[in-house]
């Protein structure tokens, strides 16, 4: 009878007539592994640039935002290696969750997995915008001797919120559940009972949210960083690797708003509509989601600060006495220049 039990509560009824003999290109296991591998080594590469750019890095905001940003790394990269692991051995071995997982140990591992490694790029990117939003908005606001550690405890911060969130199925609000084509667990979306519906609807709306605060403050930073960088009469008080961030910030909300707000939307309006769950749709918007984990590292591997320089060079600087664009060549300005914004020059040589 308990057997009964715990197969009822994360496996569906139809669980035994999923088709796990499915060879086609997208449920392959060589298009998992090679998902999984693309976006673990796009992570690492990234993880080396910012471990980089980090050492080179005297300003304690911007070192700040790095480790964010690092944070925001190791996430990607550990949720891509978990959860791309469980899918890519089903793949291979097509076991039987019910006969390998009776008691739903590994489903509910999963399925927490895909919560918190979820949760947590969306956190961070609502964390770092408030960060820039202070930064930007009140520079004086933020004392000198901050410790670089506080970004770390920041971090820590999220992952123990995210973890929480994820932890409540375990609690008794909510469940996890087997979903089509039998590769992988996640919220049970077409549960009508009200504690698994409450918890579908804590992990879409917090997720929205973060998108959402992401939104406004990244909005009302740009808004004051162009403001600044327009009043060439006046001092400097911005950085020109504000607006760097700003464009990776601005982006990380981009790519994340486009990946995940049709899951968010779709588990949202299915709990409050009661509208019957189509398995592919499910599928689909999930795969578009952990599109996010492999599109965030190119960010910043793309968008370096020579690269971002060069760019903004030509925008900015289309004056009879403008630079020439021949430096972007090499990604490069003429030796001593290293401005950001039209109508300041600062030296190379300066620390950030």
């Amino acid at each position: 009878m308990a057997g009964n039990k715990s197969i009822a509560y994360c496996f569906p009824l139809n669980a035994t007539y999923y088709n796990y003999s499915n060879n086609s290109t997208v449920a392959s296991a060589y298009f998992s592994a090679v998902f999984s591998m693309l976006g673990l080594s796009s992570n690492l590469f990234a993880l080396i640039v910012l471990v980089k750019t980090f050492r080179h890095t005297k300003s304690r905001s911007r070192s700040s935002f790095l480790l964010l940003l690092c944070g925001l790394v190791v996430t990607d990269f550990m949720g891509l290696l978990v959860t791309g692991s469980i899918v890519v051995s089903f793949r291979m071995t097509h076991f039987s969750w019910m006969s390998v997982d009776p008691k739903c140990h590994f489903c509910n591992f999963m399925g927490m997995s895909m919560v918190f490694y979820g949760l947590c790029p969306l956190l961070l990117g609502a964390t770092m915008a408030v960060e820039r939003f202070v930064g930007i908005n009140w520079p004086f606001a933020r004392s000198a001797n901050v410790p670089k550690s506080r970004a770390c405890y920041v971090v820590a911060g999220v992952w123990v919120t995210a973890g929480l969130i994820s932890l409540l199925p375990i609690m008794g609000l909510g469940s996890y559940h087997l979903q089509p084509p039998g590769s992988w667990c996640f919220l049970n979306i077409s549960s009508r009972f009200p504690v698994d519906m409450a918890f579908c609807l804590i992990f879409s709306l917090v997720g929205l949210l973060s998108l959402f605060v992401s939104f406004v403050l990244n909005t009302v930073s740009v808004v004051t960083l162009l403001r600044v960088c327009c009043r060439q009469d006046s001092t400097q008080r911005r950085k020109d690797y504000e607006v760097e961030m700003m464009v990776q910030l601005i982006l990380i909300m981009v790519i994340a708003s486009i990946c995940w707000c049709p899951l968010l939307i779709y588990i949202l309006r299915t709990v409050l509509s009661a509208v019957d769950v189509h398995p592919d749709f499910v599928l689909l918007y999930l795969r578009l989601a952990t599109l996010n984990q492999i599109c965030d590292p190119w960010i910043y591997i793309l968008c370096q600060e020579s690269r971002l320089r060069c760019l903004l060079h030509k925008l900015c600087f289309r004056t009879k006495h403008s630079v020439s664009t021949g430096y972007c060549s090499g990604f490069d300005l003429p030796h001593g220049t290293r401005s950001w914004t039209p109508g300041s020059i600062s030296s190379s040589a300066d620390p950030y």
